[in-house]
């Protein structure tokens, strides 16, 4: 039997027991009248909510594509238009519209963001904000730190999401240590109120067979107790067809919500999942050694290739009204990752071995409460975080004879743990019009790190802040002001200065901003507008501008300016858009690279999404939806080698959808779905830090989804 066959029955037996687990759980409540149709009451994005109706507080809350609350950006459950920074939200509703397959895909209309710079890189979610590197120090998850180590990042299953929350800009004064590009808070699903049973299978591009079921709903007529499993499995290529992209994933949640003022839901996961262990493509160099372009001949080899991944994570949140106005809100979560990975790059093969565990916890209290005019939202709190790592390493020559794959010996370990705790204090006060909020954090970091048998240890001690100050006109106009600070540590990096090594200093970064936010009134319609002026300081990178691989550490400043639009109005068309400008440019590096712009990083940006639905006649069911993302120009490498510069690119992608439904009364709940990304099979060469890729070719997913 072939591997697809078994992973498909593996899930969908799975699916099977759930739903008859699902229906004796039930009981009564499972034959309550359905949704209008088959894919939910309404067609607007779903409602993530933390509590009942007019119980505790929303995580976030989104009218299609537009969001309109949330917790992210203050911790407490602020209006997005109220909002004294740049945050935006990909609601279910747009993910369901685009179908991303990776975190990557999902922001990617997103202003500010740039990913894309290692064309279809399989392995990790890399990409940029505002010029600033989130691969390591900006991904969350439902409001707590990812646990990462130097090779070992989890890996995100978009079929497992609610919403993603993107806040650009500095967050450190209530989240510890994180860039000062922003954060991306991944928001889990979790437990309904409402019945919801789905299962969807996919077929596309490189051989991808997908299998999917999402169930929830109450476990008991009361409400007081709910549910949800989402599983996923895949059989499927890369563009490459020596790189997989296999994946089984389970996550279950449980909530118990004895009142409207507590709730207690816990969130898990397990993941197994299969990579290729190199990505990239032989590169042509020049008589000093500095790369000149790619070839388009794939650097690995698919007799060793695997990079396996099995990943866990289980966690709680927990929030308790006190007394009417204070509100105890508690979260937790345990990691546990273990990464195998084989690569070979022109014949030269490599296998690295990596398990990391961590912990993650957040604890404060939130008061409600007036002085005279002013209306507060009072947050006090202290989160911890640990995080310890194990690596083990080889490289060497002749892998491969006719009847045996050699396996290069391990010759390099390094460990580390860190510890981490804040204590922070925020207010947010409203007078009248006046949006005023101030915010003061201070962290304590241990790091203890051995790399090759020397032992490190560098303890750290640092405060940030965030201030900001809007104001709403009656027109629904708020034009803001704020200021943030963020740290971030070095884990995992020594340099050596007078033959001396020591752990890198903290990353170190503030930022302003000026912008300004627009509600319409009567429509589902959100305008932001800001200008940022961001100065980073210590940022561990290596750098190829002498023609050797170093690692040093970088300053720059990053300017700009972003604009986005938001929509769902009642005809049925939604649509998000956005530019961005932004000059990032190297205050400290090398001599021959300061004063140049970020390798990497586009002047200009802009997309545009619209999705249309019609809502009646001959042709209602039907949902159309098309986008362009434009990437500007940029420099390959830090010195602006002009053969390595990339060129601007525009890319198109598609999507097509109906509902079975609104054909046959019978066929309620099916819908039908094909979605394109890169329609127009844009391919050109793509350099970052001296080293050059291709953009990812067209890549079309087929789907059919039912809903009962």
């Amino acid at each position: 039997m072939s591997l697809k066959l078994k992973k498909l029955q593996l899930l969908s037996a799975a699916a099977l027991l759930a739903v008859a687990a699902a229906d004796t759980a039930w009981g009564q409540s499972a034959e309550q009248e359905k949704p209008a149709s088959g894919d939910g009451a309404t067609n607007l994005a779903p409602i993530v909510v933390e509590g009942r109706d007019q119980g505790v507080a929303k995580i976030v809350e989104t009218d299609g594509y537009v969001p309109k609350s949330g917790r992210t950006a203050m911790k407490t459950d602020t209006p997005v238009a109220e909002t004294a920074q740049s945050v935006s939200v990909i609601s279910r509703k747009q993910l369901d519209d685009r179908l991303p397959q990776n975190v990557g895909e999902a922001v990617s209309y997103t202003p500010g963001v740039r990913a894309g710079q290692y064309g279809a890189e399989p392995r990790y979610d890399a990409f940029k904000i505002r010029g600033i590197d989130l691969t390591y120090t900006g991904i969350f998850r439902d409001g707590l730190r990812q646990i990462s180590s130097p090779n070992g990042l989890f890996r995100i299953e978009p079929y497992g999401v609610e919403a993603l929350t993107v806040l650009r800009g500095p967050a450190a004064s209530i989240y510890g240590a994180s860039s000062s590009g922003g954060i991306v808070d991944i928001i889990s699903k979790r437990p309904t109120e409402e019945q919801l049973r789905e299962i969807e299978l996919q077929y596309g591009s490189y051989g991808r067979v997908q299998a999917a079921f999402d169930l929830s709903g109450p476990v008991t007529d009361d409400g007081v107790f709910l549910y949800r499993l989402t599983g996923v499995a895949r059989d499927a290529r890369n563009e490459i067809e020596a790189i997989k992209d296999d994946r089984l994933m389970i996550a279950p949640a449980f909530t118990w919500q004895p009142d409207e003022g507590t709730k207690l839901t816990i969130l898990g996961e397990y993941m197994d999942s299969t990579t290729g262990g190199t990505w990239g493509y032989i590169n042509n160099y020049d008589s000093s050694g500095s790369s000149i372009g790619a070839t388009p001949v794939y650097g690995g080899d698919e007799r060793f290739n695997d990079f396996t991944q099995k990943q866990w994570r289980v966690g709680y949140e927990f929030e308790h009204e006190l007394t009417e106005g204070l509100t105890l809100h508690h979260k937790l979560r345990y990691s546990d990752l273990s990464a195998r990975q084989e690569w070979v790059f022109a014949d030269y093969p490599g296998i690295g071995y990596e398990d990391n565990h961590g912990l993650a916890a957040d604890t404060y209290l939130e008061g409600d409460f007036s002085t005279g005019a002013a209306q507060h939202k009072l947050i006090a709190g202290v989160d911890y975080s640990f995080m310890t790592y194990d690596a083990r390493q080889g490289s060497g020559p002749d892998l491969f004879t006719d009847t045996y794959t050699y396996v290069p010996a391990l010759t390099y370990f390094e460990k580390q743990k860190q510890n981490s705790i804040g204590i922070y204090l925020q207010d947010q006060i409203e007078i009248g019009s006046w949006r005023i909020a101030a915010g003061l954090r201070h962290d304590w970091h241990r790091s203890e790190y051995t790399p090759g048998g020397v032992d490190y240890v560098r303890n750290d001690s640092e405060t940030t802040g965030r201030a900001s100050i809007g104001y709403v006109t009656p027109w629904n106009v708020m034009p803001y002001i704020s200021y943030g600070t963020s740290y971030v540590a070095n884990p995992g990096v020594v340099l050596t200065s007078g033959g001396v090594g020591h752990q890198a200093n903290p990353t170190l970064g503030e930022q302003y901003e000026i912008g300004l936010k627009y509600q319409i009134p009567d429509q589902n319609v959100l305008i932001s507008a800001a200008y940022f002026n961001i100065d980073q300081k210590n940022a561990s990178v290596y750098e190829t501008s002498s023609g050797v691989n170093l690692l040093r550490q970088l300053d720059l400043r990053s300017r700009g300016f972003e604009l986005e639009v938001t929509a769902s109005l009642d005809n049925g068309l939604s649509f998000t858009g956005g530019y961005s400008y932004n000059d990032v440019e190297i205050t400290k590096l090398t001599p021959e690279t300061v004063g140049n712009q970020l390798n990497s990083s586009p002047y200009h940006m802009a997309s545009l999404w619209a999705d249309y639905e019609v809502q009646s006649g001959p042709l209602e069911g039907l949902g159309v939806g098309a986008g362009v993302r434009y990437v500007g120009s940029s420099f390959g490498d830090n010195k602006h080698t002009p053969v390595l510069n990339n060129g601007a690119r525009t890319f198109v992608d598609a999507a097509l959808r109906y509902d079975l439904g609104k054909l046959n009364p019978s066929m309620e709940g099916v819908k039908l779905q094909v979605n394109a990304t890169n329609l127009l099979d844009q391919v050109d060469q793509v350099c970052t830090t001296g080293f050059c890729y291709y953009d990812e070719g067209r890549k079309i997913v087929g789907s059919v989804r039912y809903r009962f």
